[in-house]
């Protein structure tokens, strides 16, 4: 049921992506705007859904074949769009992208994340599945399990590890670069995903973990927000 409610997720996006881009290719912003939010959108959705996933057997294995699974789905089918804030500030450093239109892209991967929080919310209150029993009523789910000063270095260390490795495939051919982006983010969750969940994404950690930000914002904030984004500079810095 899991996997059939992702997969009729990425067909509706990939549906309104398309529609997207015929009915509104001379509205430049609109067109940006929800395609950005759209994308953002599947990404977010169908994370919430594999984080239920987590705990079926035999662990890990599962989860992370679903993870490099649906990474590299994402990938191919989301072509153009960076559903990250983190990515979308370096066309921004290096000229390539104004500030008007990062803002607006960074507004719709939030908007996205809180819209995917509260679909999957529904969803879950359905319980089309087992896995989703219980699920809407959860609070905080307390990703970090470790102190906040390791949860944020370990953030830190996955966005430049990650973010370097993003620029030194640009010249790789596409076919590959999708599945050499998924085994990373694979081996970042393998490596991390029990003591951060390994996110490395200010919009995705907000519509995963919606409920522990207002509960402990400042924290969650420094370690989800700051730290990947610190990463990213210090990469646009060095690079």
């Amino acid at each position: 049921t899991s996997l059939l409610l992702m997969a009729g997720i990425m067909g509706a996006v990939g549906l309104c992506r398309r529609v997207t881009r015929r009915r509104l290719r001379s509205h430049q912003r609109l067109c940006t705007f929800l395609l950005e939010m759209f994308s953002t959108f599947q990404i977010c959705a169908c994370t919430n859904e594999l984080c239920l996933l987590g705990n079926v057997e035999p662990k890990p294995h599962t989860a992370l074949t679903l993870t490099y699974g649906f990474t590299v789905l994402h990938g191919l089918t989301l072509t153009g769009s960076t559903c990250n804030p983190c990515g979308t500030l370096q066309p921004m450093w290096g000229g390539g992208l104004s500030v008007r239109m990062g803002g607006l892209k960074i507004g719709a991967q939030f908007v996205a994340a809180a819209l995917a929080r509260m679909f999957m919310r529904f969803i879950w209150s359905l319980e089309m599945a087992e896995a989703h029993f219980g699920a809407p009523s959860q609070g905080c789910s307390n990703p970090m399990q470790t102190t906040e000063v390791q949860a944020f270095c370990i953030e830190l260390l996955f966005s430049v590890v990650f973010q370097l490795t993003v620029l030194r495939a640009e010249s790789v051919n596409p076919k590959y670069k999708v599945h050499l982006i998924a085994l990373l983010i694979t081996m970042l969750v393998y490596a991390g995903g029990n003591l951060t969940g390994a996110i490395f994404n200010p919009a995705l950690a907000f519509s995963l973990h919606a409920n522990c930000f207002y509960d402990k914002f400042l924290s969650y904030s420094l370690v989800y927000w700051i730290a990947p984004s610190l990463g990213k500079f210090l990469i646009l810095y060095v690079f």
